[in-house]
């Protein structure tokens, strides 16, 4: 297969897969960092690189899930907070092998629009390199990312854009 045939099979095999479909089994730091090399390649005006991620995994990934749920029960209205939703955001964290933030640095040098663009294109090829590795892998974007405060240290001029989830699959 030439290379256009393998990127063409890539691309429509690219799928958002959940964690409730992943393996227990662990992905390799070198394929992690095959994954997070492919987003750096991203295409990206003035060469700003305005993507920034975290990488969560054991201990930091658990204490994730915990700060995810305690924002959702303090920023839901009682007759609003689902028990389901609760249990769920930590289920989807502690499942996935790895879960690594999406935050957007704006640098002030190219409009906001150009550096979402950017980072959302690192996430793409995120996706591919997932692909092409068996890796099930999807971009959740709740609101409450937005309260993010321990686990992620974002300044003033950036902006967590959600969480990207990794697992193995069969």
């Amino acid at each position: 297969m030439n290379k256009a045939e393998v990127l063409k099979e890539i691309i429509e095999q690219r799928r958002s897969i959940f964690p409730k479909d992943y393996t227990d089994a662990e992905i390799s730091q070198e394929v992690i960092d095959e994954i997070l090399h492919s987003a750096t390649l991203a295409p990206n005006h003035k060469r700003t690189k305005p993507w920034r991620f975290k990488i969560f995994k054991g201990e930091e990934k658990t204490k994730l899930a915990s700060e995810m749920q305690a924002i959702y029960k303090t920023t839901q209205p009682e007759q609003l907070f689902l028990e389901k939703k609760y249990n769920d955001i930590g289920f989807k964290i502690n499942k996935a092998n790895v879960v690594v933030s999406i935050v957007v640095n704006f640098s002030g040098m190219v409009p906001e629009w150009e550096e979402i663009a950017a980072t959302s294109m690192a996430v793409q090829n995120m996706y591919l390199s997932c692909t092409a590795n068996n890796i099930g892998c999807y971009w959740s974007s709740p609101k409450i990312v937005d309260h993010l405060k321990e686990s992620l240290t974002i300044e003033e001029n950036q902006k967590c854009l959600g969480l990207f989830y990794m697992g193995r699959l069969d």
